[in-house]
């Protein structure tokens, strides 16, 4: 197994041994689906069967307390959490939230245009500012906020120590679990990064907790405060790390296919105009804009292997025989990338999904072979968060297409356009395109002005000048749970 680029290595295996292969790693079998038929026959069909995780002592038992939602072994204790995370994500609530998302979203808009050079900074604060609302009812105000830097920080220091060789050896081979700790460095970073993540979270989570107290919020009896802390933690990292990422890859896309940025934009300025952003209302006068975000999470799909299933019992399937306790994986690049399914795969094409309407909740739930994307996940382990992340996305292409022209930076050394490699990914569990400078400019002084004005009108009405937080809650919102408590 590369221990670089291994969805590489895992689709040339699918081409040759077909889409559902055995590997041999140690003492474990590892099943690979490289197929929508077999993903949605095995992971989604048979669900029940397929909804545990595998052991990850390093990235879930050492630095995750145990407690990593994501990576979370299939029980009482994860059916409990899944039920309340579906009380404030499911697709009732999640409408309650864009009136976070359209604050959050002109605040980014405004970040463009005031620091354009820090583009990556302003998606994240996006993303995480709407993720610490509706988990925490608390916003960052700007990208220099501790909580959103260590969030970022902590999260891929995670990824990449999940991922790599060294903490897939302890799971293939468990005795060396049992090794003194000076001879195993891995684990006492795991345990450091454990620290910090902790040390934030359970942050958060009491400052919300003195709203929940205060009456302003909804109180969970059934965990103690460190579950909640990093039951919470995990909802934040799941909102904030993947949609700012296929934000990023989409406009690296814009710089190699200019005509898709200017058929976007065309589409945006016949439906919106000039007089006024984009809103969540014009969802469905954009299709275009929708297929860019389908293509987004089919080209740059942000967790390229998905994330590891385990069979909880012995199956069969088309003759193979799955173990149980064998990981299975979710081959999304496989999928992706699949010629068949995706003609010129390499290729940003939005055209691909001109006839396909549907969101992105009712495609992973649909026909196999109609499925746009499977980043989120399948069977009962597909991603809660798919409505609120849609949305999201959705505001986030709309507006930058509004207000912005990206073009390629230039080289200082050459004086020549910088030349792109899109196939440049970094990260572990999750990944996103390496850094990339870019160069922005907002389309008219109108527009720049009519951004500036809308924050101004919105923040005066909403939040606190001195903290920066919501001082009156929009009308529908769900809940919120901030006060203001020192750290």
């Amino acid at each position: 197994m590369p221990t670089v680029k291994p969805h590489i290595q895992l689709q040339k295996w699918a081409d040759e041994y077909g889409p559902v292969y055995s590997l041999m790693l140690g003492t474990k079998t590892m099943i690979v689906l490289s197929s929508d038929v077999a993903v949605k026959d095995i992971l989604d069909r048979r669900s029940g069967d397929y909804s545990d995780r595998p052991d990850m002592y390093i990235g879930q038992t050492i630095a995750s307390g145990g407690m990593r939602l994501v990576v979370m072994r299939y029980g009482k204790f994860w059916r409990m959490i899944h039920k309340t995370i579906h009380n404030i994500l499911n697709i009732k609530a999640a409408v309650t939230y864009v009136p976070y998302q359209d604050l959050e979203n002109k605040v980014m808009l405004q970040g463009f245009l005031d620091d354009p050079e820090h583009f990556l900074g302003h998606l994240r604060r996006y993303t995480f500012s709407l993720s610490t609302q509706i988990v925490f009812g608390y916003r960052a105000p700007d990208t220099q906020d501790p909580n959103l830097q260590q969030l970022f920080w902590s999260f891929e220091r995670w990824s990449k120590l999940a991922g790599s060789a060294s903490a897939q050896l302890t799971d293939l081979f468990p005795a060396i679990q049992s090794l003194p700790r000076f001879l195993s460095p891995q684990v006492r970073e795991a345990e450091w990064l454990h620290g910090k993540e902790k040390d934030l979270y359970v942050r958060l989570w009491m400052r919300a907790k003195r709203g929940l107290e205060a009456g302003t919020g909804h109180k969970v009896e059934q965990f103690n405060d460190d579950q909640a802390a990093y039951i919470s933690g995990s909802l934040l990292e799941a909102g904030s790390d993947t949609t700012a990422a296929i934000l990023y890859g989409f406009i690296l896309a814009m710089l190699v296919w200019p005509s898709v940025q200017e058929k976007v934009r065309a589409e945006v300025d016949s439906v919106v105009g000039a007089e006024r952003l984009p809103t969540i209302d014009d969802y469905p006068n954009l299709p275009y804009v929708r297929s860019c975000i389908k293509e987004s999470m089919r080209w740059m799909p942000t967790v390229i292997l998905g994330v590891p299933h385990a069979a909880l019992r012995e199956d069969h399937y088309n003759g193979y025989r799955i173990p149980a306790g064998a990981t299975v994986i979710n081959n999304v690049w496989a999928i992706h990338m699949d010629d068949k399914r995706s003609p010129s795969p390499r290729t940003f094409n939005p055209d691909r999904f001109a006839d396909d309407t549907r969101t992105l909740y009712e495609s992973a739930t649909g026909e196999a072979s109609k499925r746009d994307n499977y980043v989120f996940g399948a069977g009962r382990r597909l991603c809660q968060g798919i409505h609120i992340a849609e949305r999201s996305l959705f505001l986030g292409i709309a507006r930058l297409m509004w207000a912005f022209e990206f073009t390629p930076a230039i080289d200082e050394r050459t004086g020549q356009k910088v030349t792109y490699d899109v196939d440049d990914l970094v990260g572990g569990i999750t990944v996103e395109p390496r850094h990339y400078p870019c160069t922005i400019t907002s389309r008219s002084g109108a527009k720049a002005e009519l951004i500036r004005e809308s924050v101004k009108s919105d923040a005066e009405t909403f939040l606190d000048p001195g903290t920066g937080q919501w001082k009156k809650t929009p009308e529908g919102m769900a809940f919120s749970t901030w006060v203001d408590v020192d750290a």
